[in-house]
């Protein structure tokens, strides 16, 4: 990766998913106080109209669109193409989470994340990939997560949907490595955006042990969506293909090195609270 052309964004495209809110929104602010025009892409009509007439640059398109429509994705990469002449860069930020063991999921709760959090991104990297191979320099940054690391008890869907977009995005990196498209992957830990607040839980629990238990989880979030935003678009502008974000992840991916089959011992007491979809309230 050393000596690659790094992109610049003033006045070329960025594509951005789950662009609405949480770190979407962030890197989208980031990237416009940078002068970059953005297609931004959320179920969020609503939300996107929002962010859109707070940014200050000109050029900057808006799509509605349900990522799970894969014929609706690649309709919507066809409008981007014919809008935005030069598309460099994809930033996946759209995902969900799940809470709940296996003994409270169902099957169809499980398909739903991976729907979203993997096929969400595969669809829209593949469906932009043809314009951004016409670029004399691309990349694609797609959010994994530190549960793309580290798969802890009571993640089990989100975990695997993370574990897959890193597969995903590793093998993809390698099948492009000859090509002028860059890929990489940002693994971000205990970002304040309100992922855990807006994500779904297994039907099977007590909706105030799954609030419970999703507080518990945001309280161990520390680092800033704006913080985390100029990591991830500077990754983005430097072409990287693995960048930690926050404290928690750089700790995690050294201990998942170090034991990579008993790192969940030091994790278990940490995530206690967070993972306790059971104890009545």
């Amino acid at each position: 990766m050393a000596g690659m052309q790094r992109l610049e964004v003033r006045g070329r495209t960025t594509v951005i998913t789950g662009a609405a809110s949480g770190m979407g929104a962030e890197v989208a602010r980031e990237l416009d106080r940078r002068g970059a025009r953005l297609a931004l892409i959320d179920r969020n009509g609503e939300g996107l109209s929002a962010l859109a007439s707070e940014l200050a640059g000109t050029g900057h398109t808006t799509h509605a669109v349900d990522l799970t429509d894969d014929d609706a994705v690649f309709a919507l990469a066809a409008e981007i193409d014919a809008s935005h002449r030069h598309v460099q860069a994809l930033i996946t930020c759209a995902g969900s989470s799940m809470l709940g063991s296996i003994d409270q999921l169902t099957m169809d709760e499980m398909r739903w994340l991976m729907d979203v959090n993997l096929w969400g991104t595969v669809n829209i990297t593949q469906a932009l990939l043809p314009a951004m191979r016409r670029e004399d320099a691309a990349h694609i940054t797609h959010l994994v997560s530190i549960y793309g690391l580290a798969a802890p008890a009571g993640r089990i869907p989100y975990a695997m949907s993370k574990f897959a977009v890193r597969g995903f995005t590793e093998a993809l990196r390698h099948e492009l490595e000859r090509s002028t498209v860059s890929v990489g992957a940002i693994y971000p830990a205990g970002v304040k955006t309100g992922i855990i607040g807006r994500g779904r839980y297994a039907a099977a629990i007590d909706p105030a042990v799954a609030d419970r238990a999703a507080a518990a989880q945001a309280a161990m979030y520390h680092t800033e969506p704006a913080d985390a935003a100029v990591r991830i678009v500077e990754a983005t502008i430097r072409r990287r293909a693995r960048t930690m974000v926050g404290r928690e992840a750089r700790l995690v991916d050294v201990l998942t090195r170090i034991t990579p089959t008993r790192y969940w011992g030091p994790m278990r007491r940490p995530l206690r609270d967070a993972i306790d979809t059971t104890t009545p309230i």
